[in-house]
């Protein structure tokens, strides 16, 4: 048995070698498959009943719903009886009717659908676009803060204007005293010499 094993494993090639074995190139798109249910574009769909939904709601799309009704009454009340399509109980009327109702609530809901995901979508860029405003307002605050603390340390125009004044009488007050040395009368260098010598 063991000879037999090998030589179905040799028949089968594999890896690399494998010539059979069709392989898809990831370069190109794969080849369409056929399948049984029809394909549609969902966005377009989407946007289709996005559009139904909007003439529904409208005030236009009453009215004229309103127009038809009154006409299939009256033509199948008073026109000739060989001419009436739909006598007295209106049934084709009430089928029209609910087949209309029965296409406009799924679409109206799949409307519905989109504008909650749109308006999800639009809450999430709305609380990212309030964290970032929050974080620009707390960085804007601390520098803020820092300026204020910065500001405390900076000379201000009053505080130079008034070391100024002191500076310049301080200046007033030396010149003032060099001017009263200066009316001093000096003592002659002799005396203080003379008294010196006696002192020794």
């Amino acid at each position: 048995m063991a000879p037999e094993r090998e030589t179905a494993r040799e028949r089968v090639p594999a890896g690399a070698t494998a010539a059979n074995r069709h392989r898809f190139r990831l370069d190109q798109p794969r080849p369409r498959r056929l399948r049984l249910l029809p394909e549609y574009d969902p966005e377009a769909f989407g946007r289709l009943s996005e559009r139904v939904a909007r003439f529904i709601g409208t005030g236009r799309f009453l009215v004229w719903m309103t127009v038809i009704v009154i006409v299939w009454i009256g033509w199948n009340t008073f026109a000739p009886r060989h001419l009436r399509f739909d006598e007295y109980p209106f049934i084709f009327l009430t089928l029209a009717l609910s087949l209309q109702a029965s296409y406009a609530a799924p679409l109206i809901l799949l409307a519905q659908n989109r504008q909650d995901d749109r308006d999800r979508v639009n809450l999430e860029q709305d609380r990212r676009q309030n964290e970032r405003s929050i974080a620009d307002t707390e960085y804007l605050t601390r520098e803020v803060a820092a300026l204020r603390i910065g500001l405390g340390e900076v000379a201000t125009r009053d505080w130079i204007r008034s070391e100024l004044q002191d500076l310049v009488k301080e200046l007033e007050d030396r010149q003032d005293g060099h001017r009263d040395r200066s009316a001093v009368p000096a003592v002659p260098a002799d005396r203080t010499r003379g008294r010196d010598a006696d002192d020794r």
